[in-house]
């Protein structure tokens, strides 16, 4: 079944500085005839171009050139039409696209070794036999322990294509000479919805982390889960989520709404670019209360899905003000491999809002918004929301709501700082705090493994031996000890601590259950039910 009334079927893209935006899906070429003017300004600039070549004091990277003039030229367009270089554009593909080709693990690095988290289910690196705690110390010869190791790096040297070989030299505590191992690189799936388990007998949880091409499927198996299970109540997490493609969200928020119930559209400067988008299908869950959360993070397609929920008065919104990113990406191939993201429309929530928060060209005013909002009191003091009175618009049921910069939820919820600190967030940055847990459940494992995840929700505790041996781990990694910052946020300290190790043996259904209950959104959001519950009657 077909959302959309036209024909026409082109990849979308909603991207940000911080999203990943909202993307029109497929890759799209073009070869549309310049203008006459723009072939005068094509013939200038390969004659600038020409003279600095040829006639230059010093020698010219003629390319390098060519990139600066690119990056330069869109500065003069939109936040969100971007250039990606072929060095790049790989990567930022194989975000969308649901997967990647590599040897599949989850790494992590401490102290300029890179460890093992774990190998991922049905991966080349589970199949020879790599486990948790493996430090890899060389790739295909060559060591890679030492100062400047990151996450770049170790994409570099550990992704490939499908079918080629790494070469991998581990340290295992358990042996006493290295060992290595020849993985030959495969698919490995990349999950979107990140988790969905139930909260109590009658409410679902579901994470979205970003839309990506697996992202509707992924939603789906997991509301058949939990419906399963009993699910009656939805709570829907799209904090954090930057955005994906736009069809992706179309389908998930048709599961939710009525038959013919708008979801978004689209317009552009030319009509091929023009679109809407309805619930066409019987969807999975269109009676049930519905509670979506979002943030200051939450961008373009997650957008999309609270927009079409809260003006069609079928969810109650709670969080924060979402990012404001309201227009439309077509990604377009270049022949050199690279990528140029180009904004072709805005979209509008049903009741006619755009989203999009204003620019006027200065890059550096827009991309610290977020900022702006932490230092005028906006993520702590509801009436700190600046909505534009001339932008008011009403939901089917009347409801006010409000265009021109994000989503406003129906119920804010303030940044909690009563057990924050810049300690806490120095055992974050330090990569303390997951050192720590990491080995303590190495140290363990054999206990975890047994315990079912019940009795550690109920009966693990984090003890005060186990926070004294994190602070020595802190200082080891240069933390300086704070005793008024640390007693602040030592209870939020062992939430933290103990969602990790429930992560390092139950995955992410083991880590959110645990993490959450320090999570303010997700705390108000179980209190709306019955609110929830009069808005799905009412529909």
């Amino acid at each position: 079944m077909n959302n959309s009334k036209w024909a026409i079927r082109l990849p979308i893209i909603i991207t940000s500085a911080v999203a990943i935006g909202v993307l029109l899906g497929a890759n799209f070429t073009t070869s549309d005839t310049p203008s006459g003017d723009m072939n005068k300004s094509l013939f200038k600039f390969r004659e600038v171009l020409g003279y600095i070549d040829r006639n230059y004091v010093d020698d010219v990277d003629s390319e390098e050139l060519v990139e600066t003039a690119i990056v330069k030229m869109l500065e003069k367009l939109d936040p969100h039409t971007v250039y990606i270089p072929k060095e790049e554009a790989v990567l930022a593909q194989s975000q969308l696209q649901g997967n990647f080709e590599g040897i599949g693990i989850e790494f992590n690095i401490f102290k300029d070794t890179l460890y093992v988290v774990t190998p991922l289910s049905g991966g080349p690196s589970e199949k020879v036999g790599l486990q948790a705690g493996d430090k890899i110390v060389k790739v295909d010869g060559e060591n890679i322990a030492g100062i400047g190791l990151n996450n770049r790096k170790v994409f570099e040297k550990l992704r490939g294509p499908k079918g080629s070989e790494a070469k991998l030299q581990i340290i295992r505590d358990s042996k006493k000479a290295p060992l290595d191992f020849t993985i030959i690189r495969d698919k490995i799936p990349q999950s979107s919805v990140d988790v969905s388990y139930m909260v109590n007998k009658e409410v679902g949880y579901i994470k979205v982390s970003r839309f990506t091409a697996t992202t509707y499927d992924e939603f789906y198996a997991a509301m058949e889960k939990l419906i399963d299970q009993g699910m009656k109540k939805l709570v829907l997490d799209l904090t954090g989520n930057p955005g994906g493609y736009l069809d992706k969200a179309v389908n998930m928020a048709d599961e939710l709404l009525a038959d013919d119930d708008m979801i978004v559209y689209t317009k552009g400067k030319e009509t091929r670019y023009n679109d809407e988008y309805r619930a066409v299908r019987k969807g999975i869950f269109e009676k049930g209360p519905v509670v979506v959360m979002i943030d200051q993070g939450s961008a373009s397609a997650s957008e999309i899905v609270a927009g079409a929920l809260q003006d069609n008065d079928r969810a109650l919104i709670v969080g924060r003000r979402s990012f404001g990113k309201g227009l439309v990406q077509m990604p377009i191939n270049l022949s050199d491999g690279a990528e140029l993201r180009l904004t072709i429309s805005r979209y509008y929530t049903p009741s006619g809002r755009s989203i999009q928060k204003p620019y006027d060209g200065k890059d550096a005013a827009y991309s610290h918004d977020l900022a702006d909002r932490y230092e005028n009191g906006e993520l702590f003091v509801a009436d700190s929301i600046h909505v534009n009175d001339t932008l008011e618009y009403a939901t089917g049921k009347g409801r006010k709501v409000y265009g021109g910069g994000g989503i406003v939820p129906d119920f804010f919820v303030p940044i909690d700082t009563t057990e924050t600190s810049s300690y806490l967030t120095k055992m974050y940055t330090s990569n303390s705090l997951r050192e720590y847990t990491f080995k303590y459940y190495e140290a363990n494992k054999q206990k975890f493994e047994k315990m079912g995840f019940d009795e550690f929700f109920n009966d693990f505790n984090v003890t005060d031996k186990m926070l004294e041996d994190l602070n020595k781990v802190a200082k080891e990694n240069g933390v300086k000890y704070a005793a008024a910052d640390f007693a602040k946020s030592k209870e939020l300290v062992r939430i933290h601590m103990k969602a990790q190790i429930a992560r390092s043996n139950w995955g992410e259904e083991g880590f959110f259950p645990v993490f959450n209950q320090a999570d303010e959104i997700f705390i108000k959001a179980l209190t709306l039910f019955d609110q929830a519950e009069q808005l799905a009657e009412r529909n």
